[in-house]
């Protein structure tokens, strides 16, 4: 007998197994066939407002995990808000610009990039975009992610671009922009300006050398018991041997007491804290301190450069410390934000022999053409045979690579478009607003607060082909560039009709008002500027182009959400635009979820070998199991993922199931 048969066990067509990889297609045409985003945000069209704002990825690839968790913590949001009796619409957005698309058409390519015009390369650029937004649609739809698929914000549609003008044009109507010739970060590689939120830091070893700087006459007359028959030396450390030709001044802190060493045949000057390390660290010998002086007691002398036919300026700065090397530091302007800041306090110049190549120029003999970072043991091996280097080791450190080539990257004094972060007050604004916002998890806002604190002028402009150009005209006769708000959005009028490629295909009269004329000079011939706006730029105006477009120009948004990533990125773009030309925060809060690691707590890479692709998740258990993965989890954390956290969420699945199916 079969005892099955003699229970009152239930009966129904829900079948035990949920078979997920092959019904949910169908579930999703059904939802597509009646439309079921449209029918749940009609039922609410009359209800109270709740607007979550979509960070647009970039269009250049398939979507990862990190993207996954993103995209359905957001459906989440939008589902709940529904059901909860509020009108919540999600407009998806994709960034289409930039440099992750350029190099991706350029690889593309190969050589035959140089046969391309502007406008071909362009085109081409638009159609690798507009390829990965149809390819990650289409994967975001596979997740189950309702949204207004068919109309979403693209940073490449002619409205789009036309905010952007506009809203440049609105930066410029506060003063805040400005061109100058300051240090950026520079990729040599692609041969740009980028922006922080395009650096990552790894491991790189550099040589650590000690310099001597031999004293002028001004700086030996400053120096009680200064020896009068032994040469004396300032001395430097730096773990940039690149950046000497570039020296322009030695930096002293002004309440730091400085010791002359006597070491026999000469002197040298250093912190006094830090007599006994550097002694070792350069295996000094016997050594003893003659005197003591300040540091501001030798400001406005001077030392002989090493190796360059020019004195280098003694100068004061509070960014000195005694952590490591001699307490005096070597100062190049064009190399480096702190040396560009105390050197513009003394009239420096932003001094930087080296070309977009990242190859010294030919203002350093005998190191023309060749790249900096290869010449670096070229350079300690002069300095030795003149005999001022008093040390050398090689160390690893932190330094800034390029987020998309991986070489590392060095700071060059290039002429760029800035906004200033505090001639009209966006830092003392973006700092109030931050306080207004609320941060989710709490930490977030100490994290962009540091941030925007310490952060110097936003670099807007990339010397790259691929984005929206920088709207500035500048006069033929006299070279000024034209700072017209009437102008920049005249040109948006255009884009909007044109897109940003009229930038290339018309001429600078047919872009600008008739009867435009240099202020300057009264000149009416002009050229435009060749470089494109940064990309954060572009993604930063988005609450303008798709927010206020939508709701209202007064409308904030109730809800950022991306990673943990974009305090530096996105959250900190949209926060100082908007502050410029808006005096308040885009949005009310902002929630921040952290990054998809494996089992173990290690970044997820390819090369590591731990990388699981979306798709064979989804094809083997569905998207059901990823979207309880991301139920499962806290998303203030990094959040694991692995086959055996799969197995285990499978588990759970089936308990969720069989209880609906006895139920």
């Amino acid at each position: 007998m079969d005892y099955k048969d003699t229970l009152n066990l239930p009966k129904t067509s829900f079948p035990m197994r949920g078979n997920l990889a092959n019904t949910e297609p169908g579930r999703l045409a059904r939802w597509t066939e009646r439309d079921l985003y449209h029918r749940m945000i009609e039922r609410n069209k009359d209800k109270p407002l709740f607007i979550l704002h979509d960070g647009p990825p970039y269009a250049n690839g398939y979507i990862h995990s990190g993207t996954v968790l993103n995209k359905i913590l957001k459906d989440f949001v939008v589902k709940h808000r529904n059901m909860s009796g509020l009108f919540t619409e999600y407009v998806p957005g994709w960034d289409c610009h930039g440099l992750p698309i350029e190099n991706n058409v350029e690889r593309e390519l190969g050589a035959a990039k140089k046969d391309r015009t502007v406008q071909e390369f362009r085109a081409l650029c638009r159609e690798f975009a507009l390829r990965f937004v149809d390819i990650q649609r289409e994967q975001f739809k596979r997740l189950g992610v309702l949204g207004d698929w068919d109309n979403p914000y693209l940073t490449l549609l002619h409205g789009y671009e036309a905010t952007i003008v506009r809203e440049f044009g609105r930066v410029m109507e506060t003063g805040s922009l400005y061109r100058g010739k300051k240090p950026v970060y520079w990729c040599a590689h692609h041969r740009t300006a980028l922006a922080e939120a395009e650096i990552e830091y790894g491991d790189h070893s550099s040589p650590s050398i000690w310099v001597t700087f031999e004293m002028a006459a001004d700086a030996r007359a400053r120096i009680p018991d200064m020896p009068a028959d032994k040469p004396a030396h300032f001395v430097i450390w730096t773990t940039t041997p690149w950046t000497l030709p570039a020296n322009l001044a030695i930096t002293l802190h002004p309440q730091f007491e400085y010791a002359l060493v006597d070491v026999g045949d000469r002197v040298y000057l250093v912190a006094e804290d830090l007599v006994e390390t550097f002694a070792k660290d350069v295996g000094l010998g016997e050594h003893r301190v003659l005197c003591t002086i300040r540091g501001d007691a030798l400001e406005h002398t001077h030392g002989k450069h090493p190796f360059m036919d020019r004195e280098s300026l003694i100068i004061l700065g509070h960014f000195v410390t005694l952590d490591a090397g001699t307490g005096c530091v070597h100062t190049a302007p064009g190399h480096g934000v702190d040396d560009y800041v105390v050197g513009s306090g003394y009239g420096l110049e932003a001094y930087a022999p080296v070309d977009e190549n990242g190859c010294f120029t030919e203002d350093v003999p005998g190191f023309a053409g060749r790249n900096v970072f290869d010449a670096d043991d070229d350079i300690c091996a002069m300095l030795d045979a003149r005999g001022v280097l008093l040390g050398r080791r090689q160390i690893s450190h932190p330094y800034p690579f390029c987020q998309r080539c991986k070489d590392p990257i060095i700071f060059r004094a290039t002429d760029q478009w800035f906004i200033s972060m505090d001639e009209a007050g966006i830092r003392e604004r973006a700092l109030s607003e931050i306080d207004r916002v609320t941060w989710v998890p709490p930490r977030g806002q100490e994290r962009i607060r540091s941030m925007v604190e310490a952060r110097p002028d936003w670099c807007i402009s990339r010397q790259r082909l691929w984005g929206v150009p920088i709207v500035v005209f500048y006069c033929e006769g006299c070279g000024e560039p034209l700072m017209d708000p009437k102008v920049v959005f005249n040109v948006a009028d255009i884009f909007a009709d044109l897109g940003a490629d009229a930038w290339f295909t018309k001429t600078s009269r047919e872009l600008m008002p008739e009867g435009t004329c240099c202020p300057a000079c009264g000149g009416g011939e002009f050229r435009k500027e060749t470089d494109i706006i940064d990309v954060w730029f572009e993604s930063g105006v988005s609450y303008a182009a798709v927010i206020e477009a939508r709701y209202g120009e007064d409308t904030i948004t109730d809800l950022y959400l991306e990673g943990s990533d974009q305090h530096r990125g996105w959250f900190h773009s949209t926060l100082l635009e908007a502050v410029a030309t808006r005096h308040r925060a885009p949005y009310a809060t902002v929630l921040t979820h952290g990054f998809v690691v494996d089992g173990e707590g290690k970044k997820i890479s390819k090369t590591l070998g731990n990388y699981i692709p979306p798709e064979e998740i989804i094809n083997k258990h569905g998207a059901e199991i990823y979207r309880l993965w991301v139920a499962a989890e806290n998303y203030q954390d990094d959040i694991r993922l692995s086959d055996e956290i799969i197995r285990t969420l499978m588990d759970a699945y089936r308990k969720i199931r069989n209880t609906f199916r006895f139920l």
